[in-house]
């Protein structure tokens, strides 16, 4: 099932919570809305849930206008943060639900209906648990049958919201790698909402990253980090320096000296943007030129943190190789040799 959202405007009283957002998500994908609080990616998630209606546009599922449908028409599964499960009901119960409560032409047979949440509980990895309750699980088991119960439903398209907000870190990677091989096996379009950039780089096919209302970039994982098309792309995704410049006859200056690197870019530029990672050290030549002030081991590198002489504006973090010792007060010569400007 593809989805078009076109031109949507959503507003709460005065307040306008999206802007003139358009994105097609074709069948069969895995799309992340990855953005800050406030953002608008948990408003449009419920804008295409139907728990929402737009003030302007039109969302489409396959070409039908769902816009003002109903959650049970448009036939969608919804996954929460917090599970939503029944306390009082089993696992299999839980699953079962949605079935269960569907009128008594559409609602299967109960010999189907059994076959459908014994299938389902194996494909979640919780076969044996079907009759413990959500108090005798753990955050991932619940999750997992949170996952169950809007599958029973056969959705033609899955939601989920912060789906592992409330897990700890190491059972939000395993449910990660878990809901990513359970998406390559059913193929249902999903879409799904976080604000943590490692989960929606490591899942989505396309990440849709949102800032304000609005869409700032579409992209595969690849696109986002390595070709970020905003300063806001650029600074909320992966570590990042950036300082104030200008461009003088191509070469980029930072406090009125060239630093050895230039641009046909003859656009008003105000902020050079780099990854801490993407330095070359320099024995002479133009340069940028910082003194360490304090520096870490991280893994196979170094991190310091440098003071390049503008106060605040001009202390960023540099990744150095571990045989550079880094002692404070050292000044350190590097130009960036991947950068943007905006």
């Amino acid at each position: 099932m593809d989805i078009r959202i076109d031109k949507i405007r959503k507003t709460f009283g005065d307040f306008p919570a999206l802007h003139d957002v358009s994105l097609h998500v074709r069948s069969g994908e895995l799309i992340a809305l990855l953005g800050p609080s406030g953002s608008g990616k948990t408003t449009l998630l419920r804008l295409v849930a139907g728990l929402e209606f737009p003030t302007q546009g039109r969302i489409l599922f396959g070409g039908e206008d769902a816009s003002w449908k109903s959650v049970q028409e448009r036939h969608v599964g919804f996954v929460f943060q917090h599970y939503a499960l029944f306390k009082h009901m089993t696992v299999f119960d839980n699953i079962a639900f949605g079935l269960n409560v569907r009128s008594s032409k559409d609602r299967p047979p109960k010999a189907e209906i059994r076959r459908r949440v014994e299938e389902l509980i194996e494909m979640v990895q919780l076969t044996g648990m079907e009759r413990r309750y959500p108090a005798q699980l753990s955050g991932g088991q619940r999750q997992r049958v949170a996952l169950a119960r809007a599958m029973a439903i056969e959705p033609r398209v899955l939601l989920l919201d912060e789906p592992f907000g409330a897990l700890d870190a190491k059972v939000r990677k395993d449910l990660r790698k878990w809901l990513r091989e359970f998406h390559d096996r059913t193929g249902h379009t999903t879409l799904f909402v976080t604000h943590d950039q490692e989960e929606a780089l490591e899942l989505a096919d396309r990440v849709v990253v949102m800032s304000q209302g609005k869409i700032e970039q579409v992209g595969s994982a690849d696109d986002i980090y390595d070709k970020p098309q905003s300063a806001f792309v650029f600074s909320f995704v992966g570590d990042n320096a950036s300082l104030p410049i200008s461009v003088a006859n191509g070469d980029i200056t930072f406090k009125g000296q060239p630093i050895g690197i230039s641009t046909p870019d003859s656009k008003a530029v105000t902020r050079l943007f780099f990854r801490p990672q993407d330095i070359a050290l320099q024995q002479d030549g133009p340069a940028l030129e910082g003194r360490i002030v304090s520096s870490r081991r991280l893994a196979g590198a170094r991190i310091a943190e440098l003071d390049l002489g503008l106060g605040a504006d001009g202390r960023i973090e540099v990744e150095l190789p571990l045989n550079v010792e880094a002692k404070q007060g050292e000044l350190i010569r590097f130009r960036p040799s991947r950068w943007a400007l905006f």
